[in-house]
């Protein structure tokens, strides 16, 4: 706690800790809301009675949906790499808090879920990337941390639970998640001049699109109407994202991405 209590403190959310705050996904007072939960409806991902977690993530269907389970991991990736970009990119601050934000937007709702799933802890891997930014790591030690930090990302996926859908349709369906979400973030981000929610955005497509390019030919075997869309929607979001730094002009039309992201979740 006393290393947690170090790198918030350092965000300047020293005080949300000592009241409990960041486990609830709390803002600081003087910075805006940009949890996951506000980021994206939860309709994003499937979604049960009760018992939802931040990012739109069910923590009642997380232990028995794969597209659920493997979407927590997802966005927990999409910050780490939106962190390192940033990071490479000289926002050292926004890259400290993209690291740590998973440990209280995600994964501290699923923190059961993981356990009974065999996934080990591993909030103190973004912790303390988060900590190393402030201590001045350079940008490829920073990227070093990032490969570790994904890769046990990607260990954990392999836990994920089995409800008799195929490899593709699971993968196909987590890829449309972050594709939306990273929709959702642009429309929000041309409403402020605010950093956090292009990164976010960015994180999310960058993420989608590994992903996709992951299993591109199982997706486009077994959904090859989605996987069109797919590609439609990545030219759009290369154009809307085309680096990790926020361009000076946000031209794209949210709407258009939005209804591209649309038409991913009507093909699956």
């Amino acid at each position: 706690m006393a290393s947690d209590i170090k790198t918030w403190t350092r965000l300047g959310l020293g005080t949300a800790v000592s009241l409990g705050a960041i486990a609830a996904g709390c803002a600081p007072a003087d910075q805006p809301d940009v949890s996951v939960a506000d980021e994206t409806p939860a309709a994003s991902v499937p979604v049960g009675d009760g018992g939802e977690g931040e990012g739109g993530v069910s923590i009642d269907q997380a232990g028995t949906n794969p597209i659920v389970f493997l979407s927590a991991l997802a966005i927990t990736e999409a910050h780490i790499v939106a962190a390192r970009d940033a990071h490479a990119a000289g926002r050292t601050d926004a890259a400290a808090e993209m690291f740590a934000h998973p440990v209280a937007e995600v994964l501290a709702d699923i923190e059961t879920v993981l356990q009974e799933r065999g996934v080990e802890d591993f909030n103190d891997l973004l912790l303390n990337a988060s900590s190393a930014v402030f201590d001045g790591e350079t940008p490829e030690q920073i990227a070093a941390r990032t490969d570790e930090i994904i890769a046990t990302l990607r260990a954990a996926a392999q836990k994920a639970p089995d409800d008799g859908r195929s490899a593709a349709e699971v993968q196909a369906g987590v890829v449309a998640d972050q594709i939306d979400r990273a929709a959702d973030m642009y429309a929000i981000a041309q409403q402020s001049e605010a950093y956090e929610p292009y990164l976010d955005g960015y994180g999310f497509y960058r993420t989608a699109l590994t992903l996709y390019q992951e299993s591109k030919a199982e997706i486009v075997e077994a959904l090859p109407r989605a996987a069109s869309q797919m590609d439609m929607a990545f030219t759009m979001l290369e154009m809307a994202y085309p680096t990790a730094t926020r361009p000076e002009t946000l031209s794209t039309d949210p709407g258009a991405l939005k209804a591209v992201s649309s038409q991913v979740q009507l093909r699956l």
